[in-house]
């Protein structure tokens, strides 16, 4: 299904900060994985500041949603099948995570190249691409 306009970029991305966000709590709750448990908490937080961040962008640019469309930006080349933390091991959650954090960048990335005409916007969006990048640099500690 293609992302067509500013809403459905928002609101996707705030689908996305919230998944992983339940993610992450789960993963810090895994006793397969004390080790990190500090880190998927860090995580969590980041990615509730996150959604924040995106819900302020919306609201800030609301008169904005119907001025530019958008094309090339499909939500299927971000929908990747990713397990729930509940039930898997170390190594399986830590390859989910970094699926996860990929596929997070990649999409802000992709969306503020999209929504370039709105620069604060597309600001926002580099600025969550950058933090979600971070925590693939932290994630790698853990290979």
């Amino acid at each position: 299904m293609p992302l067509t306009n500013f809403g459905s970029i928002l609101k996707f991305a705030e689908d996305l900060e919230t998944q992983d966000h339940e993610f992450y709590l789960t993963a810090s709750q895994n006793p397969k994985c004390t080790a990190q448990t500090q880190l998927f908490e860090a995580f969590a937080s980041d990615l509730k500041k996150n959604q924040k961040v995106i819900q302020r962008i919306r609201r800030e640019n609301v008169t904005e949603m119907i001025l530019e469309p958008v094309e090339g930006l499909t939500r299927s080349e971000f929908c990747v099948d990713l397990a729930s933390a509940k039930d898997l091991d170390e190594v399986s959650i830590l390859e989910n995570a970094r699926q996860r954090e990929d596929r997070a960048k990649r999409y802000y990335q992709k969306a503020a190249e999209q929504i370039k005409a709105q620069p604060e916007v597309a600001r926002g969006l580099k600025q969550i691409a950058k933090k979600r990048d971070a925590h693939l640099e932290k994630l790698q500690e853990f290979v």
